[in-house]
């Protein structure tokens, strides 16, 4: 049977730049930028998209493709025994969709609040306190589950089971196709507002003043490279199961660039929006930017709730933000679950309908952990882990297989400019083989240290071992085992 397609180019097009876009585009690039030099962290920030950020995307278009599969099935086609890396981004795509979809929740309740400000005049105490009820809770020691955290949180995962069951034309390409346009016209309508404000140049000076004695900071090169992949949804199996519904004769190359450049467009224009407003919250406070400038959860659900309470025409601005946040989520939270559902399609012969059904209604099941007292705890923690060790390592070791262990640069390079509109020449293999590997040689290398000699957060080393080197050792048996159960069929149902 036939693999499924994309209806159109459009559609892809939107679907991958959608999983590009996240909550990472809105939260943490304008921090990443402010702290590492600001205008001049655009430098690095660039030269990673060139030398990092097209290329691996490339490659991972190219891969999807001409496999014609999921992440396991691509890898189990360049060699048997390395299945079990596929089955390893898997896993880190399922851990991700079940924490990341209570982030989405936070949101949906947070858009219903943002129409009467319902958080008062202290967003810092009611979100950690009267929303999140988190106590004095450890991540291992959850407490009870909060239900006006569940429900939205339920809600959210509808909307992704929804789009997965019904397929990659009538569901995830339908949705892309209106989500996102709507999730750009609503940052634009919401930076153009706050743009007006008094306060909003000033903090916009403050992102993107350039301090170019920052660019002989190594540090700041390594933040530039890794935001540019965590961004970019590489390297745990999503864009490889989004490009193998590719029809035959499609543009890689030109798909790559447009989803890249899109993406990081994304990001600056979110961090305009960001600076516009916590100038403004400044300048209402009379304080310095400093004091108000926050990254992460922070930022999305006290920062701006506080900046919200301030602003004209709350009740509108606050629902548009809101907005904004849940679906730039949810686009993400699609793709990760799609990865995952694809996978195990293409393994146990399983229809969509089937494998959409078990994955959605378990991943729900497990995200509830996430929807209790100690749940962002629980969530900081594994996030930590997931982002700065697993998906980055998988990242390293996908590159050291494709690019020198099985040398398939060059195969992989003939077959996307053979249908190609413009081709790629030596730079495209040299910054993966040389610049792509070294760099994230160097970042994996400083996290694995600080892992293991720092307790991230203050964390009990207890909970660090469970939680964190524990979930990944218990990812890594799975992934050997499946790859040791049935050979991957290449006429699966995920091609029906």
């Amino acid at each position: 049977m036939k693999r499924e397609q994309w209806a159109s180019r459009t559609g892809f097009i939107l679907a991958a730049v959608g999983s590009a876009i996240g909550l990472g585009n809105i939260w943490r690039f304008p921090y990443m930028a402010y702290e590492n030099g600001g205008g001049a962290f655009l430098i690095p920030y660039f030269v990673a998209m060139l030398t990092a950020g097209i290329p691996f995307m490339i490659m991972e278009f190219g891969l999807g493709h001409k496999m014609r599969g999921s992440a396991p099935k691509v890898f189990a086609k360049l060699s048997p025994p390395t299945e079990v890396l596929g089955w390893f981004q898997v896993f880190i795509a399922a851990v991700i969709a079940c924490y990341y979809v209570v982030i989405i929740g936070w949101g949906m309740s947070y858009f219903g609040l943002s129409v009467s400000q319902g958080w008062g005049s202290d967003a810092n105490a009611f979100f950690f306190g009267e929303y999140l009820r988190l106590g004095d809770h450890s991540p291992t020691s959850l407490g009870s589950l909060q239900w006006h955290i569940v429900v939205p949180l339920l809600l959210a995962w509808c909307v992704t089971f929804y789009a997965v069951f019904t397929g990659v034309r009538g569901g995830i390409e339908r949705l892309g196709k209106v989500m996102i346009p709507v999730l750009f016209i609503m940052v634009v309508l919401f930076t153009l507002r706050v743009l007006t404000l008094p306060g909003a140049v000033d903090g916009l000076n403050w992102m993107f003043q350039p301090d170019f004695s920052k660019l002989s900071d190594p540090k700041v090169w390594s933040a530039a490279y890794g935001q540019i992949f965590f961004t970019l949804s590489v390297g745990f199996a999503i864009m490889l199961a989004y490009s193998s519904y590719l029809p035959e004769e499609s543009d890689i190359n030109n798909n790559a660039f447009m989803t890249v450049f899109i993406n990081c467009g994304f990001s600056l224009l979110a961090g305009v929006m960001i600076f516009s407003v916590l100038g403004y919250m400044a300048a209402q406070q009379g304080v310095g930017i400093t004091e108000v400038v926050s990254a992460g959860v922070g930022l999305a659900f006290v920062t701006i709730p506080t900046a919200i309470n301030m602003l004209p025409m709350p009740w509108l601005l606050g629902p548009v933000f809101f907005a904004a946040l849940v679906v730039a989520g949810l686009s993400s939270h699609i793709s990760i679950v799609e990865a995952v559902t694809s996978s195990v399609m293409d393994k146990l012969g399983w229809s969509r309908k089937k494998a959409a059904s078990v994955m959605c209604g378990t991943g729900a099941v497990i995200s509830l952990a996430f929807a209790t007292n100690g749940g962002l705890l629980l969530l900081d923690l594994v996030d930590y882990f997931m982002n700065n060790v697993a998906l980055l390592g998988s990242c390293l070791i996908e590159l050291v297989l494709v690019c020198w262990i099985f040398r398939k640069l060059p195969e992989l390079q003939s077959h996307i400019n053979g249908i190609s509109e413009f081709t790629v020449g030596s730079w495209w293999s040299f910054c993966l083989r040389f610049m792509s590997v070294g760099i994230l040689l160097v970042i994996v290398a400083t996290n694995l240290v600080t892992a293991v000699t720092e307790n991230y957060g203050g964390y009990a080393t207890s909970d660090i071992l469970l939680l964190g080197w524990g979930l990944m050792a218990v990812m890594l048996v799975l992934s050997t085992l499946l790859t040791q159960s049935r050979p991957l069929s290449s006429n699966s149902a995920a091609e029906a």
